[in-house]
């Protein structure tokens, strides 16, 4: 789990994000990037979606959310967030490829789209 730091969960944030209108893609996730940071004392907020459209389960939707928290955490532990970090806030929003995708191919496709 993420700390309550690095969660985005006011709606405005959410919506300021997505109006921003500067997105990443890959084949298994979409990055939707916020405002560049005039203050880098602040930190990068995240949020992860996995839409209805995606699976009907809930089980399925939780999972993939799972994978992508634990490999931002892991890079985040590690330092690996160079070019993130400029950044207000991001949200990662989940594809139809990602529900059969395993941890390597759902950190791989991360990063080959945040580098």
């Amino acid at each position: 789990m993420l700390k309550k730091q690095y969660r985005l969960k006011n709606t405005f944030a959410f919506n300021a994000t997505y109006n921003h209108h500067h997105i990443i893609s890959d084949s298994n996730v979409c990055i939707y990037l916020g405002k560049e940071k005039t203050d880098f004392s602040l930190k990068t907020r995240f949020a992860f979606v996995v839409s209805k459209k995606i699976h009907k389960r809930a089980v399925v939707r939780n999972r993939i959310k799972r994978l992508m928290r634990e490999t931002i955490r892991l890079a985040i532990k590690n330092n690996e967030l160079n070019n993130i970090n400029n950044y207000i806030s991001l949200i990662f929003v989940a594809k139809h490829n990602s529900i059969s995708a395993s941890f390597s191919e759902i950190k791989a496709s991360i990063y080959n789209a945040i580098t």
